[in-house]
């Protein structure tokens, strides 16, 4: 055997959608464990494919501010997670951040109807399972032995073993895990000696990596497939825009509801600024309405086929900046283009993914660099199920852009080489082929601990807000 078993973590991966992040215990020295998050998007993003006008979501709430674009016997055991954390609703707490990374805002989403909320949590749960099933896949392909395949967590409804490996459907579908033999903190597991080359723990570091990087290939090629399947049912969203901006939502009670703006309308002109129809359009009603803090302000408003006169006076809020309690969203009309056979389906489907890729960096890279000003983009999973939620109550079509984006934004965060993602049991194994022998234990223990417990506040922080913005 090689050395003793790091016990990191409990489960290779639970998933939590809590958090979309995913407690995983491999127990590999050199790490293998790590939660992981899911990400966001606009919602403008994730509603490409619907024939409705587009929204982007939360791009001027009191602030007007405009949205991103987007057991191994006898082993010397290591440290163990515990079990509440580990593997239970601990676990769904841990790596929202990726949530928002995208852009995916936690208030002004509406999950009406009990089918659109089902769907929406259908389609993450299956985004969850895609990534499990990747590392559990590649476990199997090497040999390597696995004891459990489930799909959600909690109390099993159903559970199948039909040889080594229990397969179990449980009570939560909101997360997932694979689990190792020598995944067991207390050793029960006594049907493998601690030496069997077929543990995870003592295979080489390539064969552990290429189980750590399986469950984000997985994503990757499903996001791949959600595309093309999209490009030839449905077609490729084309984006056009409308003169006005959108007003999706009002904040009850606050000055643009009590000056008569109500859901839906459309503003063509503030002020002497006439709203274009370009990408500009959000942009220029925000500046617009800042620029005017405690001074009367016109607004014309499209509402259906009539044209109103509204007037306001914006209050002066952060910096003295004028807000009128409003969210914007751009006035859009989606077209959808069929692809001309096979070449141009596979040229339009990774078209869509590379943009639909740069939108999760663009996103990545603002909360990365300005943190400050782009933290209350950040949201967890109720505001990506409310958001799914509206998408499915608005055009099914719609979920295929949403599940590819979840599904781009878990593999991109995932390969950050940060403490308990993929990238960081990766980088933890560079580590040691590097060095030529496993790390420390102390080492290994410190940088995870620290991750999880990082993320596990930020999760709970995240669900917080999700709550409250969304009541």
């Amino acid at each position: 055997m090689q050395g003793s078993v790091m016990q990191q973590q409990h489960l290779l991966q639970r998933n939590g959608i809590f958090s979309t992040l995913q407690v995983r215990r491999i127990m590999v020295r050199a790490g293998a464990a790590r939660p992981r998050l899911i990400p966001s998007t606009t919602r403008q993003q994730m509603v490409a494919t619907t024939k409705q006008p587009a929204i982007t979501q939360q791009q001027a709430v009191d602030e007007c501010q405009p949205a991103p674009s987007s057991r191994c016997e006898g082993t010397n055991t290591r440290w163990a997670m515990p079990s509440w954390l580990a593997g239970g609703p601990g676990t769904t707490l841990l790596g929202v951040a990726a949530a928002g990374a995208a852009g995916v805002l936690g208030s002004g989403f509406q999950a009406d109807g009990p089918i659109a909320t089902a769907q929406a949590i259908g389609v993450l749960a299956t985004i969850i399972a895609v990534h499990e099933f990747g590392h559990f896949s590649a476990a199997r392909l090497q040999g390597i032995h696995v004891t459990q395949f489930a799909i959600g967590f909690g109390p099993p409804l159903i559970s199948y073993k039909p040889g080594e490996v229990e397969y179990s459907l449980r009570a939560i579908p909101l997360g997932g895990y694979v689990a190792f033999p020598e995944d067991d903190p207390k050793g029960g597991n006594s049907a493998y000696a601690s030496d069997d080359p077929d543990l995870l723990q003592n295979r080489n570091v390539a064969q552990r990596a290429v189980v750590i990087s399986a469950g984000v290939v997985a994503n990757v090629l499903f996001a791949l497939a959600v595309l093309f399947a999209q490009v030839n049912i449905v077609g490729k969203a084309q984006t056009s825009y409308l003169p006005g901006a959108l007003v999706p939502a009002l904040t009850a009670g606050g000055i643009a509801e009590q000056a008569g703006f109500q859901r839906g309308d459309i503003i063509l002109r503030v002020g002497d600024v006439t709203v274009a129809a370009n990408p500009g359009q959000v942009p220029d009603v925000v500046s617009a309405i800042k620029t005017h803090p405690n001074e009367p302000l016109a607004f014309e408003v499209q509402r259906g086929k009539e044209t109103l006169q509204l007037q306001t006076v914006p209050a002066a809020g952060k910096g003295g900046e004028g807000v009128i309690g409003i969210t914007l969203g751009p006035h859009t009309f989606i077209k959808h283009t069929m692809p001309q056979g096979l070449g141009d389906a596979v040229t339009m489907t990774t078209a869509e993914f590379n943009r639909l890729a740069g939108t999760v960096l663009n996103g990545l890279v603002q909360v990365a660099t300005n943190f400050n000003n782009s933290s209350n983009q950040l949201a967890g999973p109720i505001a990506i199920v409310a958001a799914g939620s509206e998408i499915a109550r608005t055009d099914a079509a719609g979920l295929y852009q949403f599940c590819a984006i979840i599904n781009i934004n878990l593999a991109i965060v995932n390969t950050l080489p940060l403490p308990a993602l993929d990238g960081g049991y990766l980088l933890l194994l560079l580590l040691e082929a590097a060095r030529g022998k496993k790390l420390p234990d102390s080492f290994e223990q410190g940088v995870m601990t620290s991750g999880l417990l990082l993320m596990l506040v930020l999760g709970v922080t995240l669900v917080i807000k999700d709550t409250i913005s969304l009541l």
